[in-house]
């Protein structure tokens, strides 16, 4: 009986050591860490400002450690789960409790579910999934009251970093135009079984409501060729010629079709659900410019002076007036703010020449 006790334990010890809870092993694979620290739990349910009438959106709810104590402080919890495992595991937690019927479980992937109504949203995700989770929230409607959500560090200051911040990128800009960002808390990677390689960091993202005027193809397309190389000037960087024979090939697009549609049905066409633009799925390593060959265009490290074939000396000057005019062609993208970048998108367009 005793050597049944002593083998038992050291399973148990050995389980723990591997990350398993309950006989579930966690898949470091997946992205599966589970917050096991009852206070870092308790601050993120006090910092989503959750009220009694709320609808909480919890996406990986892994074993319901968070579950639990949001079903505490909620109307109702809706869980998105992919590994049924965990969906046990949650559902074996809940029965024969008052928070059994105010808890709904979806097993599936998030990125491929349809998501329902929701007041605020709360989640320790897959850190390999950020980017397309966060876009895909920011996507929903009706516009939900805020988000809290844990991401690795590096992409959690990534979303708050402002113009001069060495972090500063594309996905700052991006998301900073349809939210407002704010970092809560850092949390050590020890708080988490089994412990990821980094620390993370917990965001709150309120969407702006309503949206600024603006068509995001167009607006991703300026900022993901300012941010091609975010130290450069403006001005080097639309001296490349290939970034003038994109420019003109889409002035001249722009120009044909003006001849065939009403303005009304062009912003139509260019106004495009945000989670569809397959643009938006911006991860760490994409982001880091300046640290390499640049990822979102093949650009010339000449200064641009030989012009390509395809584009005209008249069609750069008239690129390089925009510049000159608002002041922009010896800025640099890291320096500017989001009102920068609308000014010159906005500079562009009156001349025609446009981005997606």
């Amino acid at each position: 009986m005793a050597g049944g006790k002593v083998k038992k334990a050291r399973a148990t010890a050995t389980q723990r050591h591997a990350g398993g809870v309950g006989g579930i092993q966690f898949q470091k694979s997946k992205g599966q860490h589970i917050l096991k620290n009852p206070l870092v739990v308790q601050s993120i349910v006090q910092k989503a400002g959750l009220k009694s009438t709320d609808v909480v959106l919890e996406i990986g709810p892994g074993t319901g450690n968070l579950t639990l104590k949001l079903l505490d402080v909620a109307k109702k919890v809706i869980a998105i789960e992919v590994d049924p495992r965990m969906v046990l595991e949650l559902q074996r937690r809940v029965q024969g409790t008052p928070f059994a019927n105010k808890l709904q479980i979806i097993q599936g992937d998030v990125l491929r579910t349809e998501l329902p109504y929701f007041d605020i949203c709360v989640a320790n995700i897959p850190y390999q999934i950020s980017s397309p989770i966060t876009f895909k929230l920011l996507s929903h409607r009706p516009f939900f009251r805020c988000a809290v959500i844990m991401f690795q560090r590096e992409f959690a200051m990534r979303l708050v970093a402002k113009p001069g911040d060495s972090l500063y990128c594309r996905l700052s800009v991006n998301t900073q135009l349809l939210s407002r960002v704010f970092h809560l808390l850092k949390v050590n990677k020890n708080n988490f079984r089994p412990p990821p390689k980094v620390d993370s960091s917990v965001v709150r993202i309120e969407p702006r409501n309503p949206l600024p005027s603006v068509s995001f193809k167009e607006w991703d397309g300026l900022i993901r060729l300012c941010f091609s190389r975010k130290n450069k000037t403006l001005g080097a960087i639309f001296r490349q010629k290939n970034v003038l024979a994109l420019l003109e090939k889409n002035f001249k697009t722009y120009q044909a079709l003006q001849g065939s549609q009403t303005q009304t049905d062009m912003d139509a066409t260019m106004f495009s659900d945000i989670a569809d633009d397959a643009s938006m799925a911006i991860d760490i390593a994409e982001d880091r410019e300046d640290e390499g060959d640049d990822h979102d265009m093949e650009m010339d490290e000449n200064d641009g002076t030989d012009m390509d074939i395809q584009s005209s000396s008249t069609f750069k000057d008239k690129v390089l007036k925009v510049l000159q005019g608002g002041n922009f062609e010896q800025k640099r993208s890291s320096k500017l703010a989001q009102e920068d970048f609308l000014l010159l998108l906005s500079l562009f367009n009156r001349e025609g020449i446009h981005f997606a």
